[in-house]
């Protein structure tokens, strides 16, 4: 057997023991990634001290750029939820529509709300208004909850700064700008199937209607005494638009002007995912914050609540990003390389399946992006022409592929909606898969232009 096969059976190897240990043996996904990557590193005979110190380097190097970004994102997500913008985007855009617009509706307030924030936190935010407004309206609960769903999921699984879609980015080198807008062209289109028309659709397969005075909403509390306004809908909405905005900027100015000029300095701080984050962060401090009438501490304290759920996150990067370092310490890599020019599949269809077939057996898109790109990244370099912001679309797309029982999501879908195991399938499993199949047919697309 060539040392080519022997190194190629090694990775293969890690990646099976690594979804046993997360599915079977029940470890969390960071010591799970952990164990695997030095796994990798001992086997294949590199030594335990440079193991370590590879491991240590990978974990940095992924951490570096990711890091910043998800906490500032983090951060404007606790402001925009703790000051009511949210809140207030949401009501705007439900208002006292028809109730044949309501999907509509909450699919695009739950697209723009989901922008800076986790999916988690962003589900248990909106849950009590789905609630309220089917109640208003009459309406099935999962006529408002399952397009709000899909709206989170696209800001989620597309589009940066959300974990996945960073991690990929930063894998691959490629713009975040860029990721951005090709994201949105993808993903609001998809967004409009899987939400409002898809809902159209699906309502045969709801079942019975839940019981709107039970299930697990949460009770948002008084507001502080000392909030002397409700957040402005303009100023919250200006918050939540403003990193992608400058971003989109600072990719299209620095494509336009000369380096080393003053304007292409600007451009590329507007280009930089921490420095717009940074400015909308600040922006929400004072116009959502101070101006509603928030104190000081209050304001740390909304924009740090975020904080603790992100670290197991942030962990599970940098690991991912030590597993991507053994793969390329072992020579796995660039065997890679050199075998991917002659395959027959696609490298952005193959991007697609490998982060799909990740995410149904270990249930994480998050670890499921972090396992793929040590594996896909070497097709960076083996296809030239290749759009690296396409290969974070098809991978990041890929891993929200069949959520099922493995999935926290699948489950937080079913106890807030009231449902059975075959409503959830029926429901949020069609819905994801949907996004997840039509996002690789939209970069499919988008790649005869930019290429791919």
């Amino acid at each position: 057997m060539s040392t080519d096969i022997q190194h190629l059976l090694l990775g293969l190897a890690a990646v099976v023991v690594l979804i046993l240990l997360i599915t079977k043996a029940k470890l969390h996904p960071f010591l799970a990634l952990a164990l695997s990557a030095i796994g990798l590193g001992l086997a294949s005979g590199i030594g335990p001290g440079d193991t370590v110190t590879h491991f240590q380097d990978g974990f940095g190097d992924a951490l570096k750029s990711v890091g910043p970004t998800i906490g500032l994102g983090t951060l404007l997500g606790g402001i925009l939820l703790g000051s009511g913008g949210a809140d207030r985007i949401a009501t705007v855009f439900i208002g006292a529509r028809p109730v044949k617009w309501i999907p509509t509706a909450i699919t695009a307030a739950a697209l723009l709300i989901g922008m800076p924030h986790l999916f988690d936190v962003s589900f248990v935010m909106l849950v009590p208004l789905v609630y309220a407004v089917a109640k208003r309206t009459g309406t099935h609960l999962l006529y408002v909850g399952l397009p709000m769903a899909a709206g989170l999921y696209i800001s989620h699984g597309l589009l940066p700064p959300h974990p996945s879609p960073t991690l990929a980015v930063s894998a691959y080198d490629a713009s975040t700008g860029l990721t951005i807008l090709y994201g949105l062209i993808i993903g609001i289109p998809i967004a409009v199937l899987t939400g409002p028309v898809l809902t159209r659709y699906a309502s045969r397969w709801f079942g019975p209607a839940p019981d709107l005075n039970k299930g697990p909403v949460p009770d948002a509390g008084p507001a502080p005494e000392n909030q002397r306004r409700p957040a402005s809908f303009t100023l919250a909405l200006i918050t939540v638009l403003l990193p992608p905005v400058l971003m989109l900027i600072g990719t299209i100015g620095t494509s336009a002007t000369r380096e080393g000029t003053a304007p292409y300095t600007v451009f590329e701080a507007c280009d930089s995912p921490v420095l717009s984050l940074l400015v909308a962060v600040l922006f929400a401090f004072f116009a959502l914050g101070v101006r509603s009438g928030f104190g000081l501490g209050q304001i740390q304290k909304m924009a740090a609540k975020g904080l603790g759920p992100v670290g197991g996150i942030v962990l599970i990067l940098g690991a991912g990003g030590g597993l991507k370092a053994m793969l390329t310490a072992t020579g796995i890599d660039k065997i890679i390389s050199d075998y991917a020019v002659d395959w027959a599949i696609p490298p952005l269809v193959l991007a697609w399946l490998v982060a799909a077939l990740l995410r149904i057996c270990l249930g994480s898109a998050t670890v499921a992006t972090a396992a793929a790109t040590g594996i896909v990244a070497p097709l960076v370099g083996a296809y030239p022409g290749l759009s690296p912001e396409l290969l974070v679309l098809a991978t990041a797309s890929g891993a929200v592929m069949l959520s099922h029982v493995n999935d926290s999501g699948f489950w937080l879908f079913k106890e807030y909606f009231q449902l059975s195991v075959p409503q959830t399938f029926r429901t949020w499993t069609l819905m994801l898969s949907l996004q997840s199949l039509l996002s690789l047919g939209g970069v499919l697309l988008l790649s005869l232009f930019v290429g791919g």
